[in-house]
């Protein structure tokens, strides 16, 4: 899992949610008489809802969008410890970082007592169900979400004997069989092309595609079972066929580079990685395309927003919020920063039915709409995201080849078991 919802380019995304009219910084944070204080990450809303639910809601409170840089979740794990007073009245989650949150449910309002079920059938039911605790308590109104597929770079493709229509794409490569001998072929009529990144991005949609993490409903370790096992040689597979650029999860000017000249002709990620393509490598506009390739019918990523429960003003708190992530307004936030609805009627909107001139004037709602549609609800544990990263990196150590890939699976299930168990995990 990313380390941010923009996994390597969040920050980018940044420079438009700061413009948002009435944004504060992350400095003193405490309320004043009347004000509704909103925390945010850079990308994680729309600066132009935002900028109108300001001035919608001026009558009755001011609305004070503060975005937070840095560790979002360590900075509101810390407000939330704290004195009422500094709480916000509305803060997002990160759809990765929501599970550690779930244990301490009474940190939060719950929606459900607020009219959330009056809008739920609006929403994709299992982006729902990652925001429920075990007790029922509903903390967080879905901002987004993340359905995956294939990026490509068409013009390699062509230069390969690839078909390019995505169409085309999605039914030559649906399986991994298929995608890697499609990277066998890339690599031998253009020489210098790799598939992808690294094995970890190739892991990760896996796991995400799978019914189950590294920790059961039991709270029972399972880094170690079979659909782990399978995921990881998947990704082994990748750097065994000589297909994969290697390029570590933080290397970003390798990665961007690689996406500009089309030595990389994919990636396997989400809808937002879209914005991250474009952000990365504008130059290569009309080149790329999507298509549901191997990697779809999964989520990654996507976001809520929540009410601290020691917030002011829950009622007005929760109708803000409402209004922020209505559908229609979920369809202008796809527009302006790229956040994939979680309510399916947005699909039809115009605002997702223009041609995307990056994308080669390519609808791409259609392939991520499908994806969303047949993605599902994976039970993510607390502690899951901090054990799929030690996965990631052992990957990444395998790929350097600073460990045999015998080693670097043994010191994941070693690394992850006792991480688990730190954590309170049997």
């Amino acid at each position: 899992m990313s380390v941010s919802r923009r996994w390597v380019l969040g920050a980018a995304a940044g420079l438009m949610a700061a413009s948002a009219a009435g944004c504060g910084d992350d400095g003193d944070t405490t309320a004043a008489d009347g004000e509704t204080v909103l925390w945010y990450w850079p990308g994680g809303l729309s600066a132009a809802v935002l900028a109108e639910a300001v001035t919608r809601f001026a009558d009755r409170t001011t609305l004070t969008p503060t975005l937070i840089e840095g560790d979002y979740r360590a900075r509101l794990s810390e407000v939330l410890a704290g004195p009422a007073d500094g709480v916000p009245s509305i803060a997002g989650l990160k759809g990765e970082e929501i599970a550690s949150f779930l244990p301490r449910a009474d940190l939060f309002a719950d929606l459900h007592q607020l009219g959330a079920d009056d809008v739920a059938g609006d929403y994709l039911p299992w982006k729902w169900q990652q925001a429920s605790a075990p007790d029922n308590r509903l903390i967080g109104f879905p901002i987004d979400i993340g359905p995956t597929a294939m990026y490509y770079r068409a013009d390699v493709f062509d230069k390969a004997g690839l078909p390019v229509e995505p169409g085309e794409v999605a039914a030559m490569l649906g399986t991994w069989n298929d995608y890697f001998e499609a990277g066998l072929q890339l690599g031998r009529r253009v020489p210098g092309t790799k598939l992808l990144r690294n094995a970890g991005e190739l892991f990760t949609i896996v796991i995400c595609q799978g019914a189950k993490r590294f920790i059961d409903e039991g709270n029972h370790f399972v880094g170690d079972a079979t659909h782990v096992r399978a995921a990881w040689e998947t990704a082994v597979r990748l750097v065994g066929m000589g297909v994969s650029a290697g390029i570590p999860v933080h290397d970003d000017a390798l990665w961007k580079a690689g996406l500009a000249d089309g030595s990389l002709a994919t990636e396997l990620g989400a809808a937002w990685l879209g914005f991250d393509i474009k952000t990365a490598a504008p130059g290569a506009a009309g080149d790329w395309r999507v298509a549901a390739g191997p990697a779809s019918g999964a989520n990654y990523g996507g976001s809520f927003l929540s009410l601290p429960s020691n917030g002011r003003d829950p009622k007005l708190a929760y109708e803000i919020v409402s209004w922020l992530l209505s559908p229609e307004n979920q369809a202008r936030a796809f527009t302006d920063a790229a956040l994939f609805p979680a309510a399916p009627a947005t699909y039809t909107m115009p605002a997702l039915r223009e041609p995307d001139p990056y994308f080669g004037g390519q609808v791409t709602v259609e392939v991520f709409g499908d994806s969303a549609q047949r993605a599902h609800r994976v039970y993510e544990a607390p502690a899951d995201q901090d054990v799929h990263m030690i996965y990631v990196k052992q990957l990444e150590a395998y790929e350097r080849g600073d460990k045999s890939e015998t080693e670097a699976w043994r010191d994941a299930v070693a690394e992850g078991r006792r991480l688990a168990a730190s954590l309170g995990v049997n």
